[in-house]
């Protein structure tokens, strides 16, 4: 397999690791550093569409089949598929773990030191006033899943490249000989 594709997967398996172990960091008691920063996301936004396209893209280029991309991952070493198929795994466990988690709640702020989050069950929509800890429960919440989505898709763009990959040794393979 050539270095990019090396690169480009290892930068997108790597991405979901350091997501995933951010999202675990969540259930520790506290509130994650630079939580009330948005600069995070937008670093994660920056790295993973550039990522997931070149991901699609390369795919595209290889012109095969589901058939043919699962075969090719097939034929990674097995510890390559293990590490994706754990990142894969958890991240879509932790993302059903934080939607499932969530209960009716969502979307937490504080205005003049009071606590709010957003109630979304039918017969109690809007905006109301919680303690603390369950203000903090929202918000750790709601980190997880905000994580666990790009951890996701990071997760499938290194499934993709490093499939990719393989296809395209095996096509320089077959053409050479």
């Amino acid at each position: 397999m050539e270095s990019s594709f090396k690169l480009h997967g290892g930068a997108a398996a790597g991405s979901s690791a350091v997501l995933l172990l951010f999202a675990a960091l969540t259930w520790l008691p506290g509130t994650l550093p630079l939580t009330g920063s948005k600069w995070p996301m937008v670093a994660i936004a920056v790295l993973l569409f550039p990522i997931c396209i070149a991901a699609v893209v390369r795919m595209l280029l290889s012109g095969a089949d589901r058939h043919s991309i699962w075969l090719a991952f097939r034929c990674l070493p097995g510890r390559g598929q293990a590490v994706l198929g754990a990142l894969a795994v958890s991240g879509v466990v932790l993302l059903f773990f934080s939607t499932a988690g969530s209960g009716n709640r969502q979307a937490p702020e504080v205005k003049d030191g009071r606590y709010f989050v957003f109630e979304v069950t039918p017969e109690a929509r809007g905006t109301i006033e919680v303690s603390y800890s369950q203000y903090e429960a929202v918000l750790e919440n709601e980190q997880r899943f905000m994580l666990a989505i790009p951890s996701a898709l990071f997760a499938g763009a290194a499934y993709v490249v490093f499939a990719a990959g393989e296809l395209r040794r095996a096509d320089v393979r077959c053409r050479s000989s």
